[in-house]
């Protein structure tokens, strides 16, 4: 599964997902509460000119983002979905293609050079769509030779990471979709990636459990390879402030690494059960991490240690 069901918006707010609902967790008043449910039949409360939009119903949830107030998820049948989180009902709903298997992979809500906030999706249909967040039209279509698992906006704007069922990632020219060079070096099909804050540096995860390190100012060789333990690396993300990267497997473990020694010092956290997604708390201050057991079910909270030497750099 190629799943990212948890994101944090701050250290108290907390959005996973749970059977057919989209909960919002607070850590501060220890109860959540429904954001979105999508077991019923729902129609997008206003309809934009332009966009696609159409009334869609009990949508199983592949995958799910939530930034700048905006919450959108993917389908395992191609929908999409987009909700802002300070309106009630939904923005944006579309099945993207009809395909049969047509599965979101990756969603990502990101701005372009010129400021403006933007959705991207990634899906099995070797299609990657980019809509505008405001009117949900849909701005551009790129093509690429494979099923695309995920892809990742530099945060500048300007470079795509383009991932999917090939060893080779690809880094694309977020405007046009064009192939600007690749990346060469992995075993296995890849399932994720994530931007270091400073632009130059992609991490990549992939089937053959290792995620490697690339500046794209060299795409020729990857800065270094981290492995897991057992299983592919399923979900990569870094803090706000580039100290700390996380990678999880599908299952049981999370890796944390610091950036400032050149991601050989890291902990490893050890739980049971399948991992639902892994997010870094703005502030990053806390890591949480969902589990998508059916009998250990749960949101874990592990909080930055701040004192006795080395564990004050570690989660």
């Amino acid at each position: 599964m190629l799943r990212n069901l948890l994101w944090a918006t701050s250290k108290h707010d907390v959005y996973l997902m749970q059977n057919y609902s989209v909960m919002h967790w607070s850590a501060l008043q220890k109860r959540s509460k429904e954001v979105l449910n999508v077991a019923k039949p729902f129609d997008p409360a206003l309809k934009y000119p332009g966009s696609w939009s159409q009334p869609l119903t009990r949508v199983q949830i592949s995958t799910m983002s939530v930034k700048d107030n905006l919450l959108v998820a993917g389908g395992f049948h191609g929908e999409l979905i987009c909700k802002y989180l300070n309106q009630a009902g939904v923005a944006f709903s579309t099945k993207l293609t009809a395909e049969e298997n047509a599965i979101t992979n990756a969603v990502d809500v990101f701005s372009s050079p010129s400021g403006s906030k933007r959705v991207m999706t990634a899906n099995n249909d070797a299609q990657v769509r980019v809509f505008d967040a405001v009117n949900f039209a849909c701005l551009n279509q790129f093509s690429y030779p494979w099923s695309v698992n995920n892809t990742s906006v530099s945060p500048d704007g300007k470079l795509l990471a383009v991932l999917g069922d090939s060893k080779e990632c690809l880094v694309a020219d977020a405007q046009s979709g064009k192939v600007v060079g690749s990346l060469k070096g992995h075993l296995d099909y890849c399932f994720t990636s994530a931007w270091h804050p400073d632009g130059r540096t992609l991490a990549t995860g992939n089937q053959d459990t290792t995620c490697r390190l690339w500046d794209v100012r060299n795409m020729s060789v990857s800065l270094a390879v981290l492995k897991g333990r057992m299983g592919a690396i399923r979900a990569l993300k870094f803090t706000s402030d580039g100290r700390f990267m996380a990678m999880a497997e599908p299952a049981d473990f999370v890796h944390i690494f610091d950036t400032e020694s050149g991601y050989e010092k890291g902990q490893e956290i050890d739980l049971f059960g399948e991992i639902a997604g892994i997010s870094f708390s703005p502030d990053t201050e806390a890591l949480f991490v969902g589990v998508a057991d059916r009998t250990y079910g749960s949101v874990l909270e592990f909080n930055r240690r701040r004192n006795h030497g080395y564990l004050e750099a570690i989660f």
